[in-house]
């Protein structure tokens, strides 16, 4: 088959994960994948390197200063609109609302759902539920959301994940890697995602004056960032909050793709305090470096995660678990995790996509 993948950034964000792991998958699966996305601010590659039985398409998208959250939709919508070309594609899949605004009529996949304050991203995530041909969502959680909220029934395909690499972060060849981080970090509670409401970062910095009280030395050190997304205001309410309760959190920014399975391996406990989710595959991924997961109670992460990782509603909920789980290893619960990340698998996923698409063919 002939597919067309399209995402709407270069950056390591979940859905762009997602998106170039699949389409490798799908050409080792010996298909003809083209990946579609704007290359924002100059970008002219995706944040890692990709499969060259990929063929990437990149789409110019100049910043422009002073663009407001509303009109950066509206022209990333617009651009990758204008710059697409239907070349005889069997199956065209969007990741997002943004692409699947760009390109009507599309496959699109669901990978959780929000409420928007802006007008423009509102109406994006609406018509992106409403008007897709077929959806996709990577968790039964978020396919019954989409049932209840619209009345379509979405096709689940759970994540793949690339447990072997954080894996190896977690045994001797990444020993050196893990050190490097713990130099610099000391012993650290992390985050990966950044600092936004969705990623519930704020209840995290409350969680951590509590955690000092017993564990001065955590430090909590966020990674990632870089959405599409104005989230500035957010961030000083956090970034002031942090400072009234003395807790101060490292913020790398977006880290290297080479460096994160160190940096992952290396944490005492991973902290994942998300509001929304789809699956979690970051959480997933520090479950296959061994590293104990403290996450949100939610429906979707109790079904992904189960017993592999600790569940809590509120800060002091989220302080106690992660002090229990920075303290004690469990290694029943390690071993449960590793094996639980082991077993989604990117080429699975492909082919469960495989099956949608002869089907709507």
């Amino acid at each position: 088959m002939r597919l067309a993948l399209l995402t709407y950034s270069t950056k390591p964000r979940g859905g762009v994960v997602h998106t170039l792991a699949l389409a490798e998958a799908l050409a080792r699966a010996g298909h003809d994948v083209d990946v579609w996305s704007l290359g924002r601010g100059g970008d002219s590659a995706f944040f890692r390197a990709v499969d060259p039985r990929v063929t990437l398409r990149l789409v110019p998208f100049p910043d422009v200063p002073g663009e407001d959250v509303g009109a950066r939709i509206l022209r990333s919508i617009a651009v990758l609109g204008a710059a697409f070309r239907d070349e005889a594609y069997d199956v065209v899949h969007a990741q997002d609302c943004i692409s699947a605004n760009a390109v009507p009529g599309c496959v699109r996949t669901v990978h959780h759902l929000d409420v928007f304050t802006t007008p423009e991203l509102a109406a994006c995530h609406e018509r992106a539920v409403v008007e897709p041909r077929a959806l996709v969502c990577v968790s039964a959680a978020v396919a019954a959301e989409v049932a209840t909220g619209w009345g379509r029934v979405a096709t689940v395909i759970p994540n793949g994940v690339d447990a072997a690499r954080f894996a190896r972060s977690a045994g001797p060849a990444g020993a050196a890697g893990r050190r490097r981080w713990r130099d610099r970090l000391g012993a650290y509670v992390l985050a990966v995602g950044g600092i936004e409401p969705r990623k519930g970062t704020r209840d995290l910095v409350e969680a951590m004056a509590l955690v000092h009280r017993q564990r001065p030395d955590l430090e909590l050190v966020v990674a990632g960032g870089e959405t599409l997304f104005d989230y500035r205001t957010y961030r000083a309410e956090v970034d002031a909050r942090a400072a009234e309760l003395g807790v101060r959190p490292v913020v790398l920014g977006p880290v290297d793709h080479d460096e994160l399975p160190a940096l992952v391996a290396g944490a005492a406990v991973f902290a994942f305090p998300s509001t929304k989710e789809g699956f979690g595959l970051a959480a997933m991924e520090a479950l296959a470096a061994g590293v104990p997961v403290v996450t949100r109670d939610l429906p979707v992460l109790r079904e992904v995660f189960g017993a592999t990782a600790a569940f809590a509603v509120d800060p002091p909920g989220f302080a106690d678990a992660l002090v229990s789980a920075a303290g004690t290893r469990d290694p029943a619960r390690a071993r449960a995790g590793r094996v639980l990340a082991g077993a989604h698998d990117w080429d699975a996923a492909a082919a469960a996509h495989l099956g949608l698409y002869d089907d709507l063919r």
